[in-house]
């Protein structure tokens, strides 16, 4: 018997007539082909299973390709020294959760160097293939590949994005030993899982610190990389590892015309309601699909859009804005916003810069190199700041608005976090609060909400998180 990769599956050919398989880990038989098959993922276990019964195979995976070498030690703090050892513990198979700003991919070079395999690292944006690149190199004196963002060189250590993983996989999948995933909560619900099913690598590292806590989805992401073997909240790093910090939440009121404008939107969109009801497991692709088939729901998920361009930029929030970073106007900013329309309507309006998907590398890069040495003052991004992309010299958040919830909050917080000398992070929380409808929520991190600012703002409420302990911070 031959054992073999083919486009993103192992094969077993030239199996003997009558030959059992019955009990194969993932083996099907393939009428096509007249031969059995299972997905890439499931190499180790196959060849385990034929090795455990003393069956006879000729491996003809390539696998990991032998080792890598010239590794310098990446130096890990205590507790990514332990995350790294409950993944050797759990069979080099598993997630390990850590706040955004706590150095995961210390942990993730830290497998690189340790278990020395062919390594692919997938992140979720382009912009991150180049920060990864760089932090490989800093330990790993060979040359990093890179696939993605145009590039397509494959080397022993690879950076590619999910994108072109997905898109490619069906031969880069027998290449690598160790596959590692930035951001691994983008995995375990989606089309992209099969990138994961594609690939031969038996050891699997995931990275977030939003892990997924719906049990489907957990259920999932185990089976595509392992369960989570580590986990530490922002409360157990900060004061030590992570810049303690204040947040203020302050709620702002509608005009008038945006309260009644929003009402009438509102009555618009009672058709999702209705379908989130009847269907409460359906995601939200699920709901827009349904919607989509008739007029009426066509028409409520038109009122859905135009109330959230409405609640993403108020005339309150652009005052409470223009406060705050007059205000802050000697420190380094970071604004947030819901969608790069509202980015670009506050990059024009107070001269500041825009960061947003539409950017292109060479001008990103001078972007946070400006940012960085104190010649930008202040950014504005919707969303491209919200996973991994290091901003380590932010002093100040403000979250004009967001999309994605708790785990876009939890990373926005996290660009805020990194400590430097003397630094108090500015944790920040912003919520639009639908119990209070017609209101909406604007942070500003930065210590105590000024008296001046209040009547021009809103009310406020502080949160202070010096060092040991993390609560979420809700409206009042």
């Amino acid at each position: 018997m031959h054992l073999r990769f083919d486009r993103g599956t192992i094969v077993l050919a030239n199996t003997p007539a009558g030959f059992d398989l019955t009990g194969a880990p993932g083996i099907l038989w393939d009428a096509r082909v007249e031969t059995h098959r299972a997905p890439a993922s499931m190499y180790a276990a196959v060849a385990r299973w034929l090795r455990d019964r003393a069956l006879p195979f000729v491996d003809e995976v390539h696998g990991d390709g032998g080792p890598t070498i010239g590794w310098v030690d990446p130096s890990l703090r205590d507790y990514q020294a332990a995350a790294l050892c409950a993944w050797e513990l759990a069979g080099r198979r598993g997630v390990v959760v850590l706040p955004t700003g706590s150095g995961k991919t210390r942990v993730a070079l830290g497998a690189m160097a340790s278990t020395r395999l062919r390594a692919l690292c997938l992140v979720p944006t382009r912009i991150l293939l180049e920060q990864w690149q760089h932090e490989i190199a800093a330990v790993y004196p060979h040359l990093v590949g890179c696939h993605g963002d145009g590039r397509r060189d494959v080397t022993a250590v690879t950076v590619a994005t999910y994108e072109s993983a997905y898109r490619h996989m069906d031969y880069l999948g027998a290449h690598f030993g160790l596959l590692i995933v930035d951001e691994v909560h983008h995995f375990g619900c989606g089309f992209r899982d099969e990138a994961l099913e594609m690939t031969v690598a038996s050891a699997r590292l995931g990275l977030t610190a939003t892990p997924p806590r719906d049990a489907a989805h957990a259920i999932r992401l185990a089976e595509l990389i392992g369960p989570t073997v580590y986990e530490l909240a922002i409360g157990d790093l900060t004061g030590r590892f992570l810049a303690g910090f204040d947040t203020i939440v302050i709620h702002l009121d509608l005009t008038e015309a945006e309260r009644t404008r929003y009402a009438a939107l509102s009555q618009g969109f009672t058709t999702l309601a209705e379908l989130l009801r009847t269907i409460p497991q359906a995601t939200w692709p699920d709901v827009v699909r349904a919607a989509s088939r008739t007029a009426e729901g066509r028409r409520a998920l038109a009122a859905w859009r135009e109330a959230r361009r409405l609640l993403a930029l108020t005339d309150a929030k652009r005052r409470a804005l223009r406060a705050l970073l007059a205000r802050h106007r000697h420190a380094r900013v970071l604004v947030f916003t819901a969608d790069n329309a509202s980015a670009y309507a506050i990059a024009r309006e107070h001269l500041i810069m825009p960061l947003t998907c539409d950017i292109d590398r060479p001008e990103r890069e001078a972007v946070l190199d400006a940012f960085r040495q104190g010649r930008l003052r202040a950014l504005v991004s919707s969303r491209v700041l919200n996973e991994g992309l290091d901003v380590p010299d932010a002093d100040v958040g403000v979250i004009v608005g967001g999309a994605l919830g708790e785990r876009e909050h939890v990373q926005r917080v996290g660009r805020l976090l990194r400590p430097s000398p003397g630094k108090r992070g500015p944790g920040v929380r912003a919520r639009d609060t639908p119990h209070r409808r017609g209101q909406s929520g604007l942070a500003e991190a930065s210590g105590s909400c000024p008296p001046t600012l209040r009547p021009a703002i809103g009310s406020s409420e502080k949160r202070s998180y010096p060092g040991s302990s993390w609560s979420r911070t809700t409206p009042g």
